[in-house]
């Protein structure tokens, strides 16, 4: 039987992504968040999308960021960079609101992905061109605030269609380990299983 996360990511996989949508899942730890997700780009996505998974930490810069993004793009024409023409690139950005904030209040890395959102691209830091990039799609999720993870500003928040995790009951966590229990298991034989 579905559950209700898996039938909003159906929902994403068949409304938002194909219509280039960007998403951005907040919600507790252990929801679930990044296995759905990652079953959505990786499984259930056709050929023309490919996901280029990246994690935020406290440690994670802009410079990184962007040398991460380029480094996935090709050069189309002067000027325009993308996946191969026809396919779509889907970037995963794993807790999103855990890069350090700077002396000013700000999120480099944070920055640097509402920058391509605002402008579509940004300026190459080796050829010092503009970079405008096409055919991509940011997939994000978030845990809360606190312990380390900031509050998104409202400039980056508007660029996403939110799509929240709740908390899990005790029996939903229940249903849950015992389906991955019984699927791992599954491979032995009765006396183990039992």
């Amino acid at each position: 039987m579905p559950t209700f996360d898996s039938i909003r990511m159906k929902y994403v996989k068949g409304t938002l992504i194909s219509e280039k949508k960007h998403c951005l899942s907040p919600g507790p730890t252990g929801t679930g968040k990044t296995v759905n997700i990652s079953q959505l780009t990786n499984l259930e996505m056709s050929e023309d999308y490919s996901c280029v998974p990246v994690t935020f930490s406290a440690q994670t810069s802009a410079n990184l960021t962007q040398d991460t993004i380029d480094s996935k793009v090709d050069k189309r024409r002067k000027g325009i960079y993308g996946p191969p023409v026809g396919k779509c690139l889907i970037f995963f950005v794993d807790d999103l609101n855990m890069p350090k904030k700077e002396v000013y209040g700000a999120q480099p890395p944070i920055e640097i992905l509402r920058q391509w959102m605002d402008h579509k691209g940004w300026y190459s830091r080796i050829t010092k061109e503009f970079m405008q990039l096409q055919d991509i799609i940011f997939i994000c999720a978030m845990g809360p605030p606190g312990g380390g993870r900031s509050v998104l500003t409202q400039r980056i928040q508007r660029h996403f269609n939110i799509i929240t995790y709740s908390q899990l009951d005790q029996t939903s966590i229940e249903m849950i380990f015992n389906k991955i229990v019984t699927r791992y298991l599954s491979s032995f034989g009765d006396e183990i299983r039992t």
